[in-house]
């Protein structure tokens, strides 16, 4: 299974579609454990680009800290699940407490 997180400085972006890079962590759900990381430069925002962006990358599950209603309904359209008011953490953070079902959203900080 393979989770998008939005990233900048090394960190979850407050705001999905202006991150800086995405990093997909690769991770056993069975096993709960992280299998490998990459990090990829985010395309340039473009309305309704990075659903099917990211499912051709092969995410399952993206953590984000915030989303437009419009996105998450793209990606569910895909069947990529999403969660939404993620703290401002590193992925591996982020991945090992979903894994684990520890990882608490907040308020999504997205508006729009």
């Amino acid at each position: 299974m393979k989770i998008a997180i939005p990233m900048a400085n090394g960190r979850l972006s407050a705001h999905f579609g202006h991150c800086e890079k995405f990093a997909l962590v690769e991770v056993d759900p069975k096993e709960k454990k992280i299998v490998g990381r990459t990090d990829i430069d985010a395309p340039p925002h473009e309305p309704g680009l990075l659903p099917g962006w990211l499912a051709e990358q092969g995410a399952e599950v993206i953590i984000a800290g915030g989303m437009g209603g419009r996105a998450m309904s793209l990606f569910a359209e895909r069947g990529i699940k999403v969660i939404v008011g993620a703290p401002v953490e590193t992925p591996e953070r982020l991945a090992g407490d979903f894994l684990a079902g520890t990882l608490s959203p907040g308020d999504n900080l997205c508006d729009h």
